[in-house]
């Protein structure tokens, strides 16, 4: 059968391909080996939020009485959690699937591989039945990076390892959890099982937690989690998993961690073989599909979009990727801006940035002013929170007057940081975002607090 498109991958990027060009009038057959929405819906994104949002309304009973309310008996049933989070990707899942049948495009449950290209188009095969299409999307996805540490292929084995698949079914909360990894996924299920109850121990290679964070704001979340009982090992290298316990060195020490679990977080691999890419040749770069910033590949109308270029690998990013792939399909001239793509991890208190760092300023040798605001100066914050300041931060460029970056650390910055990255996107200079009128109260208003210290 002949398609326009074919997309082989039904996660944040292929799903929304599918529906973006087919709405653009596009025939469009996506396949999809495992299940649809990918890890981010199954395995990430959104399983990790039902967990983290049942863990902050935890600890909102908690800390009840500060606001009055009196809460006896608190407890969290892991059970309950897990089952909701199930009951929450089906919905989801369903919903997907209903707006791609809408707009027309066909779903194909399979293992999808390029054979190479006819005279009638680029050639894929699932099982035994073969498609044409004039067109590609490679939105494979990405799967988690397991590194050479002895014992890590027994714990894995034997469970006592995890990734974030099996971190995500396991039935009861440990009593104690180490954590090989200090990124954003490795926080939020730190913070989850922490506030749940385990005994959480985070090591990290890096001095520092939260990878690209800012580093203020990455200190600031360190000391708030080490005050809510979180232990962290920086500068810690990972040497060796035994029966139960967790061996790293540090300072030229070898340090042993006895836990229950052990929770592998050290980054994610694109998935780039058993696909076919080579059999159509397909440029690969450091282990991902190399394409450029309107996400063509170097082979004619073969585009690639999530994890699979390893650009960014957020959902988000990948759904504006798809975007951008589908409108050079479709004729627009679009690129994608990775700097203004915002990232948050999803703590209690939340960390939300977009754009330049402190030190990622620094290191390109750009010429910035800061600005920065406790959260307090905005009333809304100062309401709804009475365990944490908080923080926003602004880098303003010197010569042109507009904001090369911001880092904020505290309830709602997931929901604000988006607001400045169309700042970044637009070009709005200082004078022009004293201008916006923002909404009374709302912790949004920090935004214009902070821009007026100029």
């Amino acid at each position: 059968m002949k398609y326009d498109l074919i997309i082989i991958g039904g996660g944040p990027a292929g799903y929304l391909a599918a529906e973006r060009a087919s709405k653009g009038g596009l025939k469009t057959l996506l396949i999809e080996e495992r299940y649809l929405g990918g890890v981010c819906l199954n395995e990430g994104c959104i399983p990790t939020k039902t967990l983290l949002y049942s863990a902050k309304i935890l600890e909102g009973a908690k800390h009840g009485f500060k606001y009055g309310v009196e809460v006896q008996n608190i407890a969290l049933n892991h059970k309950k959690v897990l089952e909701r989070k199930d009951k929450v990707i089906k919905t989801l899942v369903t919903g997907i699937k209903s707006k791609l049948r809408k707009n027309g495009a066909e779903i194909l449950s399979g293992h999808g591989e390029i054979l190479g290209r006819s005279s009638k188009g680029y050639v894929v095969a699932v099982g035994d039945k073969e498609f044409t299409a004039d067109r590609l999307l490679i939105a494979t996805g990405s799967s988690p990076f397991i590194p050479p540490i002895e014992g890590v292929k027994e714990g894995l084995e034997r469970g006592f390892v995890l990734t974030n698949r099996e971190i995500l079914e396991i039935e009861s909360v440990p009593a104690s959890l180490v954590v090989i990894g200090g990124g954003i996924v490795g926080l939020e299920m730190a913070s989850y099982f922490n506030s749940a109850g385990s005994k959480v121990t985070v090591v990290e290679m890096l001095d520092h937690i939260g990878g690209s964070m800012d580093r203020e704001i990455s200190n600031i979340l360190l000391e708030t989690y080490k005050k809510k009982g979180i232990e962290f090992e920086l500068s810690a290298r990972v040497t060796k998993i035994d029966d139960r316990k967790v061996v790293y060195e540090k300072d030229g020490k070898f340090f042993e961690k006895e836990t229950e679990k052990v929770l592998l977080s050290v980054g994610r691999r694109p998935n780039i073989t058993g696909f076919g890419l080579e059999n159509i040749g397909v440029e690969v770069e450091k282990g991902c599909v190399k394409t450029d910033d309107r996400m063509k590949t170097n082979v004619q109308e073969v585009y690639a979009a999530g994890d699979v270029n390893g650009k960014l690998m957020l959902a988000h990013t990948a759904y504006r990727e798809a975007e951008v792939a589908v409108w050079n399909m479709l004729g627009r001239r679009v690129k994608v801006n990775y700097n203004s793509i915002p990232s948050v991890v999803y703590t209690n208190p939340e960390v939300a940035w977009v754009g330049e760092s402190e030190e990622s300023a620094k290191e390109k040798g750009l010429e910035y002013e800061i600005v920065k605001l406790p959260m307090l100066y905005s009333g809304r914050f100062v309401a709804e929170n009475e365990e944490f300041d908080g923080l926003c931060k602004i880098l303003i460029d010197r010569r042109k007057r507009t904001i090369l970056g911001c880092h904020m650390i505290g309830n709602y910055s997931s929901e604000i940081i988006y607001g400045v990255g169309v700042m970044i996107e637009s070009q709005l200079r200082v004078e022009d975002i004293k201008d916006i009128v923002f909404p009374h109260p709302t912790v949004s208003e920090i935004i214009r607090e902070v821009i007026f210290e100029l």
